[in-house]
């Protein structure tokens, strides 16, 4: 007897709920690749990913689950179609038609090359040392080539990947986001660069012992709402932060005893995300209603409380005291002013990660388009430090010294995610937007900032995104919480209000 809409349903989220079991004992392995493993561990823990990669893609691609997927659709259960069932199922079969276009044999090939590639990432950037690392990117350049031509595209691999990040979303559209806002920044940018006033951003640059940094950082990451009963924070080359699971969320930074904003700032960054997927629905976990809707949403929530709580005078006429306790010696005799200047000093930097809210952008639009050349055979693998150079001088007027500070400074290239870069700039986008309508749902909510309370805003973002999961597209759900489509115009808003205040312009 066939089965009905109903019993196909249930035993539908039955099993992708065990292949999410499947995958999260996988991001267990990768957050400790990056943590604890020791590099001789690399050929072994390859091997493991590889393995797990496999499994989970041929346990996904049943064709059971596209039987049950068709028996859903179209019935009862998905009538309403923002119910919980009628999302699991759209997004499924999205997820469904995508991954079965895939050979088990590039996953779990692209799962072991990304895994060896990371650790000669981390040898290679350690010795600024290209050479090394270019024969890996090569390998993982012609595996993404194959995956975007499996997933089939109009012309453009570019779209084909991008789709795995910001579902919708193309080339075109991306480029259409990026040009008016990097010729506004540009314009910002030479504002601030023929102030009179300048920060004095030196004084980030004193002694703060890493102890104290940790600290620190963990009081301002439980105050703004991040429960490390369900997580925890840990030391990387490159900062993180891994979702695993109802209650357990992994946040990671880095610490440099002459650099203040370093540490603290990656915190806050990573606890922002943290924020997200501890408030996801956990009675929805392992299917599309308990996840995050995009990368772009999720970069805007770390964006958010990074750079618009965070770096804002509010939070700091609160935590500035309390700093000045953690580090005594170095902010003694310091103002709150002069620090919240020197927080927000704008300067053309070479590492992304780095840099101020004005260039941030600027470094998205070279990755974006050194990716598109590097997918489409415009650029051979051995030619992308002269091609980063030359394009890193053109955009922000700096040439990079060495490739540690160029080509080699992200992760992301190792891990294969070719098409990750552009929802940085989609969260700093939403993430200006999305403030801008919970300032108008919450008055005072700078005021809150000042007296140390943040639960208000934590509790807008609970209820307009972390609880709707996948509920909405992105592009839908910012128009439904802020009433009109995504655009730079809030965020340029924001800067120039800030920039202009702190510069005289």
């Amino acid at each position: 007897m066939p089965d009905s809409p109903r019993q196909a349903y249930e035993e539908l989220i039955r099993r992708v709920r065990e292949t999410a079991l499947l995958g999260s004992c996988a991001g267990v392995l990768h957050w400790d690749r990056e943590t604890y493993m020791p590099r001789k561990g690399a050929e072994h823990r390859a091997s493991q990913l590889a393995l797990l990669a496999g499994m989970t893609h041929a346990q996904f691609t049943d064709p059971r689950i596209g039987e049950l997927i068709a028996a859903a659709e179209g019935s009862d259960v998905v009538a309403d179609p923002l119910s919980d069932a009628a999302v699991n199922v759209r997004e499924l079969r999205r997820s469904y038609d995508r991954a079965t276009r895939l050979p088990r044999d590039l996953v779990e090939e692209l799962a072991r090359v990304t895994s060896l590639a990371h650790g000669e990432w981390v040898e290679a950037r350690k010795r600024s040392d290209f050479a090394r690392f270019r024969p890996w990117l090569e390998r993982v350049v012609a595996l993404k080539v194959r995956e975007a031509d499996c997933y089939g595209h109009s012309g453009n691999r570019y779209d084909a990947l991008l789709e795995d990040y910001e579902p919708g979303a193309t080339t075109a559209w991306i480029a259409g986001v990026l040009g008016p806002l990097r010729d506004e920044l540009v314009k910002l940018l030479d504002a601030i660069q023929g102030a009179s006033r300048r920060p004095d951003a030196a004084l980030l640059a004193r002694s703060y012992p890493l102890p104290q940094q940790e600290m620190f950082g963990r009081v301002a990451a439980a105050a703004i709402g991040f429960d490390f009963e369900a997580g925890r924070l840990d030391t990387v080359a490159h900062p993180f932060c891994s979702g695993l699971g109802p209650g357990d969320t992994r946040l990671t930074t880095r610490y440099n005893e002459h650099d203040f904003g370093d540490a603290f700032f990656s915190i806050l960054h990573e606890a922002g995300h943290g924020l997200y997927d501890q408030g996801l629905p956990a009675e929805h976990w392992g299917t599309p209603r308990g996840e995050c809707v995009s990368l772009g949403i999720h970069e805007s929530q770390s964006r958010m409380w990074e750079n618009l709580v965070a770096r804002s005078h509010a939070f700091w006429r609160h935590f500035f005291p309390i700093a000045r306790q953690f580090f005594p010696a170095a902010l003694g005799d310091v103002s709150l002013d002069a620090f919240h200047f020197a927080i927000n000093a704008v300067r053309p930097s070479f590492i992304r990660v780095d840099a101020d809210e004005v260039t941030y952008n600027l470094h998205i639009v070279l990755r974006f388009e050194l990716e598109q050349a590097l997918l489409g055979g415009d650029l051979p693998v051995a030619d992308l430090p002269g091609a980063w150079n030359e394009r890193f001088t053109r955009l922000l007027g700096l040439t990079p010294p060495d490739d540690a500070q160029g080509c080699l400074q992200d992760t992301h290239w190792s891990g294969g995610g070719i098409g990750y870069f552009p929802t940085y700039t989609l969260g700093n986008l939403a993430a200006a937007q999305l403030f801008a309508a919970a300032s108008r749902a919450i008055p005072d909510l700078r005021d809150q900032f000042a007296r140390g309370h943040f639960a208000d805003l934590l509790g807008w973002l609970r209820t307009n995104i972390h609880q709707q999961g996948m509920r909405h597209r992105a592009p839908r759900l910012i128009e439904v919480v802020t009433g009109r489509p995504l655009s730079h115009e809030p965020l340029m808003a924001h800067l120039w209000g800030k920039f202009g205040a702190l510069y005289g312009l």
